[in-house]
């Protein structure tokens, strides 16, 4: 079954709001084997509704509608649709009757127009709105499945798990399975990434591999259909198996986890107490880390040295290192994340000094990084960068290498009993 979902609401065109309803039911779907191959979004204008209706109908089986459900005049995908193909509307009496039961219950009058919203299209399977007045429908018309759904998410995802997916799978002759796994990795361009991989990304045909570059990052989306899941889990893993011996230097962790949520899980279970010394970063990594609730049983703190005075007043770092190599440096980044780490009695201390923009700092070009990170009992290990972007995306950019220099350095996936 090939699907194409269509969106209906100037609003969305506007971009007023975002179409989080297409992402959603393509997610649902792709559970299922169901290809979904387009995504529109139409205004609430009938005749642009129309043709894109045409088109649709000439290369999908199943058409999803959402959105244009509701009581107004703009309101107008069950009219265009019934018009389309040739069927009339009809007032559903259960839909009346909770519509009018939804206005009593709040003692507000009901207003003519809204016995619009119990209209269906003939012949139709009404899809019951628990959690609003406009009720869905489903049905088939020659070739086509049609299913249509309300634009809210609240009230859309509900009916689309407990009514509308039913309806689609009673229409499939076979269910096939579709599992993913997405492998997440840092410090590796999207481009090397591909380079590294095209063998295989080119001869992919089940798995797939699709590769997707976020902010500073990488990800690996593989994609298997099979009728028995547990087959599917085996074709993933021996994907996985050739990708992660070309780049598993790279790799950090599965699916939705983040650079934060493998650096908190390996101080947690590890035990191990950290603080902070940042420049250039102005708090980001503090800031990073701190999202997350239980930070507290293993970060301490941070000192934000903005200003060279803090550098040398608070964090010791004596005036002849800025007079030699400047605060810019590895030297400098070394005693701010011993000295942090000593004042703030951790096991490991990490800083940051560098150059975030606009200008040269030092003659020092903009995107000049040092990340040091001090670990009681082992020599302090630095790390200079180069990045680029604006200062903001430098600033963030440089607290995600934070956390990967400290997965680094306690050779996460290693031997456990190698430090702590």
């Amino acid at each position: 079954m090939n699907a194409e979902i269509i969106a209906i609401g100037s609003e969305l065109l506007l971009g007023q709001i975002s179409n989080t309803n297409a992402q959603f039911l393509s997610k649902q779907l792709a559970n299922y084997g169901v290809n979904v191959y387009y995504h529109n979004v139409v205004g609430d204008n009938a005749n642009r509704l129309k043709e894109t209706i045409s088109q649709a109908e000439k290369r999908s089986n199943l058409i999803i509608f959402t959105g244009g459900l509701g009581p107004t005049k703009d309101d107008l995908t069950k009219e265009t649709i019934a018009s389309v193909i040739g069927r009339p509307l009809v007032t559903d009496d259960e839909a009346l009757n909770r519509i009018e039961a939804y206005f009593k219950r709040r003692h507000r009058t009901m207003t003519e127009n809204n016995r619009k919203q119990a209209l269906i299209i003939e012949g139709s399977t009404v899809l019951a709105n628990d959690h609003g007045m406009a009720p869905g429908m489903a049905f088939t018309e020659k070739n086509n499945h049609y299913l249509l759904l309300p634009g809210p998410p609240k009230e859309m995802e509900p009916m689309f798990i407990n009514y509308g997916l039913p309806f689609i799978l009673s229409q499939l002759e076979e269910t096939t399975q579709i599992t993913s796994r997405v492998l997440n990795f840092f410090d590796i361009g999207e481009s090397q990434l591909e380079t590294e991989l095209l063998d295989l990304i080119e001869t992919q045909t089940n798995p797939t591999i699709a590769p997707l570059a976020k902010d500073g990052e990488v990800t690996l989306r593989l994609t298997v259909k099979h009728d028995n899941i547990q087959v599917g889990n085996s074709l993933l893993d021996e994907i996985e198996e050739k990708i992660l011996k070309r780049v598993g230097k790279f790799f950090y962790g599965y699916d939705d986890t983040s650079l934060i949520d493998e650096t908190l899980a390996l101080l947690q279970e590890r035990n191990i107490t950290v603080a902070s010394a940042e420049s250039y970063t102005g708090g980001s990594f503090c800031a990073s880390l701190t999202e997350k609730a239980g930070v507290s049983s293993v970060y301490k703190g941070s000192i934000i040295c903005y200003s060279n005075d803090v550098k040398r007043s608070v964090l010791q770092v004596p005036s002849e290192v800025f007079e030699k190599y400047g605060a810019v440096s590895s030297e400098c980044a070394k005693l701010l994340a011993e000295n942090v780490r000593r004042l703030l009695d951790t096991d490991v201390g990490i800083s940051f000094t560098g150059v975030a923009g606009p200008g040269q700092i030092e003659e020092k070009e903009v995107g000049t990084v040092y990340i040091a990170v001090s670990t009681r009992g082992r020599d302090t290990k630095t790390y200079p960068l180069k990045l680029a972007g604006t200062r903001e995306q430098i600033q963030s950019r440089s607290a995600k290498h934070g956390l990967y220099c400290l997965l680094k350095q306690f050779n996460k996936g290693g031997n456990k009993n190698d430090v702590f």
